[in-house]
């Protein structure tokens, strides 16, 4: 059985030899399995493990039995995450292909249960549009913001040929700079965090000739949506467009959403850079699929898993298991023997043990 835990083999145990009654890995594969069956904190997994004991004695050696809730909280929360998450982010590389022109959207989602006295657990992450999978995770240091996060994530990943998209916040020179060096294209958007810029490039587009518009509407939710891209090359209304890596076009994407059910009409108007050429329809697609990663990803972890409402706060605990969190969902996206939603499929690997194998092998 091909799994993921091989590209965890070089995470260190945290526990000296005398408190090791259960072997690590062992752990972490109860962990990733209960996880893929439902399981949203530690009681649920001991429970799961002691339901499925013999099973798991098929395979497995289990020296002290199933560890307690209390053992997998202590592992979890002594891990170290930056190790765990070179794991994920080998393991990740070995089942993806990003191809060119592929969007790679980045976004933050805050661990809302972990708010406690410490600062509330924040996580930026990659999302890879085309393969539909989480390429890797960071964690915002406390006091500071995505600023410090996103060239970490870079950092860490191959994106050559890849179009990569991030909010405002990551509307900065130097991870323009970053994107560009790793031979991608960026998507910046452009906001009030970026005052001047954000004026510079409004003037141009009441000043200057769209070099090219695009439309495309979308229909579902009970809403009619159309959206409009406008694209230009000309920079000369910036005041330093040479500070900016490679930026050779401006963008407006212009949303009128009509609610059928209120028959309200709402317009917005939003702003963004980019290394690409001025190819409107293109652009209009990438900026579109950058909120693959909220409905893709963000929703998913929140509604299927419970993400905001788990509470794990004890040191790394909250951390790393979001990043299992993430490996469940990629391994459940992965797997095509089954048409089911996610909730569906994580009933499906809870009962049926040999589907869960099926998805632990993809």
């Amino acid at each position: 059985m091909e799994s993921p835990l091989k590209y965890f083999a070089d995470v260190r145990d945290p526990r000296v030899d005398r408190t090791r009654e259960h072997l690590l890995e062992e752990i972490l594969l109860l962990t990733i399995a209960a996880v893929l069956s439902g399981a949203s904190g530690w009681n649920e997994i001991e429970d799961y493990g002691r339901t499925k004991i013999e099973w798991f004695k098929s395979f497995l050696r289990l020296p002290g039995g199933i560890p307690s809730h209390d053992t997998f909280n202590r592992v979890f929360a002594a891990l170290d995450p930056e190790e765990l998450e070179k794991g994920f982010v080998a393991w990740v590389a070995s089942i993806t292909q990003l191809t060119a022109g592929e969007v790679v959207s980045i976004d933050g989602k805050a661990l809302r249960g972990t708010r406690g006295k410490k600062a509330i657990v924040h996580m930026v992450s990659a999302w890879a549009n085309s393969n539909n999978l989480v390429l890797a995770q960071r964690r915002v240091d406390e006091k500071s913001n995505e600023i410090t996060a996103i060239p970490k994530l870079l950092q860490a990943l191959e994106l050559s040929g890849t179009v990569v998209t991030i909010d405002a916040m990551g509307c900065q020179r130097s991870i323009a700079g970053q994107i560009v060096e790793r031979k991608a294209d960026y998507i910046l958007a452009v906001k009030e965090n970026q005052g001047h810029l954000l004026e510079e490039v409004r003037d141009s587009f009441r000043m200057l000739t769209a070099d090219a518009v695009a439309e495309q509407m979308d229909c579902g939710h009970g809403r009619v949506e159309r959206r409009t891209c406008s694209v230009i090359g000309d920079l000369t209304l910036l005041e330093n467009p040479f500070q900016w890596a490679s930026l050779k076009g401006l963008v407006r994407i212009q949303a009128e959403r009509f609610h059928k059910a209120t028959g309200k009409t709402e317009n917005e108007t939003r702003y963004y850079i980019t290394s690409l050429s001025p190819d409107a329809t293109k652009l209009n697609q990438a900026i579109r699929q950058h909120w693959g990663i909220e409905n893709k990803l963000h929703w998913i972890l929140d509604v299927a898993f419970g993400e905001d409402l788990s509470r794990k706060r004890a040191g790394h605990a909250a951390q790393n298991f979001s990043l299992i969190n993430r490996l469940a969902l990629n391994l459940l996206k992965q797997d095509k023997t089954s048409k089911l939603g996610i909730h569906g499929k994580r009933l499906k690997a809870g009962w049926d043990n040999n589907y869960l194998l099926k998805v632990l092998a993809n």
